[in-house]
């Protein structure tokens, strides 16, 4: 489904809001169920949560006002809970259910931290999603911190001892061309049967 501005989430989660980010008289961490983001151009990702108390819906928290616990890692700053800001309003959300759960590994900044898959976005009609090297898909993960970041493929790994050897990760080549089978298609001439 592509989504313009604000999406729907693949499925609720129940977190904590910093209550600094929506109240006038914040009272520490506030439970919320998150259903869905926000995107515009040249900003951070916005979360649109339903607040416990009083229902009210609110939109665009950012991230890093977001947690899994009401004792998450106590400094955690927006460039840590998102490398890249949204460049499109359009963006499609991804759920693979084949990674669901898994864990992951990410690095922010100089350090890694471990947790697990939640979803995945990418950005549609604009022009860095038009070129190999500037298209991302941003992975959403639920840190062992009790924190979110939102990171690109360059930044994270998959963990899965039954099949993945993690002990080693090869220098990756950016991915610079664009392919396609158009160019390399022999069209017959009219005297030419499909079937020669």
């Amino acid at each position: 489904m592509i989504f313009s501005k604000i999406g729907s989430l693949p499925f609720h989660q129940y977190v904590w809001i910093d209550s600094s980010f929506v109240y006038k008289e914040p009272k520490g961490w506030i439970e919320g169920m998150l259903i869905g983001l926000t995107s515009i151009p040249g900003r951070s990702w916005g979360f649109n949560v339903i607040l416990q108390s009083g229902g009210a819906l609110y939109r665009q928290i950012p991230p890093q006002a977001i947690a899994f616990s009401s004792s998450p890692e106590p400094s955690w700053s927006l460039d840590q809970s998102c490398l890249w800001n949204c460049y499109s309003y359009d963006f499609t959300i991804i759920h693979n259910p084949i990674l669901e759960g898994m864990k992951m590994r990410s690095k922010i900044g100089p350090s890694l931290y471990e947790g697990q898959y939640l979803w995945s976005v990418t950005f549609l009609n604009d022009g860095w999603s038009r070129t190999p090297e500037q298209d991302k898909e941003f992975f959403f993960i639920k840190l062992n911190n009790g924190r979110i970041t939102i990171q690109p493929t360059n930044r994270i790994t998959f963990q899965d001892s039954s099949f993945i050897d993690n002990s080693f990760i090869p220098p990756l080549k950016l991915n610079e061309t664009i392919y396609s089978c158009s160019e390399s298609l022999e069209i017959p001439n009219s005297q030419d049967s499909i079937e020669d």
